[in-house]
């Protein structure tokens, strides 16, 4: 076990701590709170690549909605035959529905090592540091002279939240919820998540630093951003997706 907590810390973890070390050392006033957005925006990079597939992958199976809800109607006594068709449609359209678990997977140990970099490194720098890394004498930890990120932030807790919210609310519109059918349990869980997941946030977000709140927040913005993006050449794209299905969906 010593041997995976010692990878993960020097794969994940101390580049992480450095890295915010660095940025602080070298921002005016030694500033935490500018540091922490520059790190994650440099995280969000990092993962782009990921989340950009994963995204175009769920806006392709957006709109591939109509035909799945026609093949659940014509196959409604066969789960099997149903099952199918779908992963043969989703073949056809170059469309992988487990992308997003992959990209799950892959940003978790940088989540992870993120967290820890907030609520262990911060306050034990000196320990994890590497030698050609100069450390700050003294951290401005007052983000906008108002909030402290070494202690809980309700404002930063609820603004989590809130962009929480805001962001599976265009990752999940309001069309894919009338789209599935009314008893189906990934409707029915996804509905719920979309409302839970916020109060989740909101309620880690009270439990640790501001830092943690701070960088969620960030990471939301970006994903509200991208899913805009995406979503605005998906709906030109549809507008003519009628007349050539298969040539607008490679588009995405």
């Amino acid at each position: 076990m010593s041997f995976f907590i010692t990878f993960f810390n020097e794969l994940f973890f101390r580049p992480l701590l450095n890295a915010l070390v660095f940025f602080t050392s070298i921002l005016p006033f030694h500033d935490l709170g500018l540091a922490v957005i520059i790190l994650t925006v440099l995280v969000r990079f990092v993962l782009f690549p990921f989340t950009h597939h994963s995204l175009k992958a769920q806006t392709k199976m957006r709109s591939l909605e109509p035909e799945i809800a026609r093949l659940r109607d014509k196959h409604k006594n066969n789960q099997e035959e149903q099952a199918r068709r779908t992963m043969a449609l989703y073949k056809e359209h170059g469309v992988n529905p487990f992308s997003g678990c992959v990209t799950i997977l892959i940003q978790l140990p940088l989540l992870i090592a993120l967290y820890r970099v907030f609520l262990v490194g911060v306050g034990d720098m000196d320990r994890y540091v590497y030698p050609f890394v100069s450390v700050p004498d003294s951290l401005h930890t007052q983000f906008l002279g108002l909030i402290n990120l070494t202690e809980a932030s309700i404002f930063l807790a609820a603004l989590s939240g809130l962009t929480q919210f805001i962001q599976m609310k265009l990752a999940i519109p309001a069309s894919s919820l009338r789209t599935a059918q009314k008893a189906d349990i990934s409707h029915i869980m996804t509905t719920q998540m979309k409302y839970v997941m916020p109060g989740v946030v909101f309620v880690i977000g009270l439990q640790f630093p501001a830092a943690v709140s701070l960088y969620w927040t960030t990471m939301n913005i970006f994903a509200i951003i991208h899913e805009m993006i995406v979503r605005k050449k998906a709906e030109v794209i549809q507008t003519t997706y009628e007349h050539d299905p298969e040539r607008e969906l490679k588009k995405l």
